[in-house]
């Protein structure tokens, strides 16, 4: 296909790199349609204080998943002047708290302006989970998308009846990689009795205080330091 041919295309995922993507594809004059599971875009940023009740390591492939690792007090690791796009800036926007560090919540904001400055909006199908990319032969010139409605059924069909197929020129996969944990595998991990559940799950510290822990690995630092206090 030539470079400036108008294509058709499948954005999988309404969080951070779904929404660059987007509106890298539309400015260079591309038909995006973009598929988001959840009602609200953000990815990850969303907070749910929900967790995976049942599998709280996230060892059961059948579970139900939750789609965010966030905890209720979490602030990036990097500071707002780095993490920012580069011609969209935090400081673009006001908002209360001015420290370098943001929380969850300003990041979420962040990127519901990003979408809303750029007319991203308009081309997300909230509610719609893909879950099926074939190529439609060899060439790989053209590709089906299959989707699950999961807003409210229609006409009395079941969320499972609720599935659509569409055709499109290109798919770019950006459904991000942080609802699948991993688990560190050690002797006597599997017949120790005491409570295991992965910082996917971790939301509050409240259900753990006055217990004694052990945390493996580096990415919890900082949710120790919640416990401390």
């Amino acid at each position: 296909m030539a470079a400036t041919q108008s294509c058709k295309v499948a954005v999988i995922g309404a969080g951070t790199a779904g929404l660059v993507a987007a509106r890298e594809l539309r400015r260079e004059g591309h038909r995006v349609t973009a598929f988001e599971r959840n009602t609200r875009l953000g990815g990850t940023w969303v907070y749910e204080s929900r967790v995976e009740t049942h599998d709280l390591l996230g060892l059961d492939p059948t579970r139900e998943i939750v789609h965010t690792s966030l905890y209720r007090s979490l602030r990036v690791n990097m500071p707002r002047q780095l993490m920012s796009f580069s011609d969209y800036p935090f400081s673009r926007k006001e908002y209360s708290d001015r420290r370098s560090f943001p929380r969850h919540e300003e990041v979420l904001r962040y990127l519901e302006d990003f979408a809303r400055d750029f007319g991203l909006v308009e081309v997300i199908r909230f509610g719609h989970e893909v879950t099926s990319v074939e190529p439609v032969d060899v060439s790989g010139q053209k590709w089906v998308v299959e989707w699950k409605n999961r807003q409210i059924p229609s006409q009395g069909k079941s969320a499972a009846e609720e599935e659509e197929k569409e055709l499109f020129d290109a798919v770019v996969v950006c459904n991000g990689h942080h609802t699948e944990p991993r688990i560190a595998v050690f002797p006597g991990i599997d017949t120790w009795p005491g409570l295991q559940i992965h910082s996917h799950n971790y939301r509050t510290p409240e259900p753990f205080q006055n217990q004694v822990g052990f945390v493996d690995g580096m990415t919890v630092i900082y949710i120790l330091f919640v416990f401390s206090n």
